[in-house]
């Protein structure tokens, strides 16, 4: 079987990679072992938003009395819960990720795992062989459980398993601080069951702001959630009894491991292929171009930003370099990301103590979501817009945000950095109101603000007569 490209991998990168593939008129194979979808599918994204939105609800409902209406606990079902994740999973699977929907867009499905014995050639489980002028390989990643004594004397949790749960865990240790083993603390948290999160640094989404991490660790706090921060477990015993490095010893139903992700391409041959892999993963340029020139890489596989959307951006520069041979490069300084925590966590661009330790010249532009008119009325004012900008030019170097949306409102920071868009260009535009995006405008309007110096000032009095007055004060 030849094709103009096969794809290995039917996660987030290799549905993409084929769909785009197929719309530029290749012929293309995507060669899937288990089902498509991958990991966002049915072990990601979609089950831990669906249970997430879940939480949210049962929150909401034990503090209503806040919105004046009565507040109660809520009866969890969980076994009706991981039904209605698992039909959410089916409803996307069947509308987008399913063999028929990609048939239909030109891809053939192969249900096969795949080996290189040669940079050309694909033996696959089922006998058959494929050929092909142009390869994506986009195998995913996998839960990365770190070796410790006991661990093979227990049953443990990983982002793999935990939604197969049948029972809500009474007690549930999270190792790991991180987007994961956040989201899921607070989910089983808001569920009703006592979680304590261990995380061998000292606060908790290391990779984010320090000032809104503190901020959201406080939040969880106040849910009740538990904290053993600068500690690592070094024993876990059936029970499941857990020893920290400080001697504690934590004792639960159940343990989740969410400490990072780890590429395994071993089973792929990949050296039958002259494709480097380093200790990171399949070795590309910001092209997506491995070793081999006919051979490309996207998504977790590459140990690079491993988030769906990315996964998705870097199998369209693969796709069109491998087909077209367009120019076309990744943009890595420009990738938002978020935990879909309550409240979210956002980031674009550099983070404000990278700017400072490289000695940039920038100032950092606040406002809070209490002084945010809509988050006011939802009764969702914890939280914190931040921009760091040139306090001369405006230019967007990055920007944060903690607080309700903020995963919708960190994509118009985005779009501008993308765009070259500064933050006199954000205050220009008209927001609707009330919305949360109105945040970002008038955050911008603090840019604004700023440039307005005393001796400015003074000039636009006389020139045009003004009396003065006070200033507003500035968030």
């Amino acid at each position: 079987m030849d094709y103009d490209l096969a794809v290995i991998g039917g996660g987030a990168a290799g549905l993409v990679s084929a769909g785009v593939g197929a719309a530029l008129g290749a012929k293309v194979a995507l060669i899937e072992e288990k089902r498509l979808g991958g990991e966002c599918t049915w072990t990601g994204c979609v089950p831990s938003k669906t249970l997430l939105r879940a939480a949210k609800l049962a929150q909401e409902m034990r503090v209503a009395d806040r919105y004046g209406l009565s507040a109660i606990e809520p009866r969890i079902d969980y076994a009706g819960l991981v039904r209605h994740i698992r039909e959410i999973q089916e409803r996307i699977y069947e509308e987008s990720d399913s063999p028929e929907v990609n048939q239909r867009r030109g891809v053939e499905v192969i249900r096969a795992r795949a080996k290189f014995t040669d940079p050309h050639t694909l033996a696959l489980s089922d006998g058959n062989r494929v050929t092909a002028r142009r390869f994506v390989i986009a195998a995913g990643s996998h839960p990365l459980v770190p070796k410790i004594e006991g661990i093979e004397q227990i049953s443990y949790l990983t982002n793999e398993n935990i939604f197969d749960l049948e029972q809500l865990p009474r007690r549930l240790i999270v190792a790991g601080a991180g987007p994961i083993g956040i989201e899921m603390a607070q989910a089983f948290r808001r569920l009703g069951s006592e979680v304590v999160v261990v995380n061998r640094g000292h606060r908790v989404l290391s990779r984010d702001d320090q000032e809104l991490s503190y901020l959201l660790e406080d939040a969880l706090r106040a849910e009740g959630i538990a904290f053993e921060l600068g500690a690592t477990i070094e024993k876990v015993e059936p029970g499941i009894r857990v020893t920290l490095s400080s001697g504690k010893v934590l004792e639960g139903d159940q343990i989740l491991f969410a400490q990072g992700r780890r590429v395994d391409v071993a089973a792929l041959q990949l050296k039958a292929a002259k494709v480097e892999v380093s200790e990171y993963g399949v070795t590309i340029n910001e092209r997506c171009q491995t070793t081999a020139k006919h051979i490309y890489a996207c998504g977790d596989v590459t140990g690079k930003l491993q988030f769906t959307h990315m996964a998705e951006a870097m199998a369209k520069v693969a796709v069109m370099n491998a087909l077209l041979w367009f120019p076309k490069k990744l943009d890595t300084g420009r990738v938002p990301w978020c935990t879909f925590c309550d409240p979210e966590l956002a980031s674009v661009g550099e983070l404000e103590d990278v700017l400072k330790k490289r000695e940039a010249k920038f100032e950092t532009y606040r406002f809070p979501f209490a002084k945010i008119d809509r988050a006011v009325t939802d009764g969702a004012g914890r939280g914190l817009i931040k921009v760091f900008a040139e306090k001369k030019s405006g230019k967007i170097l990055g920007a944060s945000i903690l607080g309700v949306n903020a995963g919708e409102m960190i994509a118009e920071y985005a779009l501008a950095m993308k765009n070259g868009l500064s933050m006199q260009n954000i205050s220009d535009t008209i927001h609707p109101y009330p919305t949360y995006m109105l945040g970002a405008r008038q955050a911008a309007d603090e840019w604004v603000l700023g440039r307005l110096t005393p001796r400015l000032l003074w000039v636009l009095r006389v020139v045009f007569g003004l009396r003065g007055g006070v200033r507003g004060e500035r968030a």
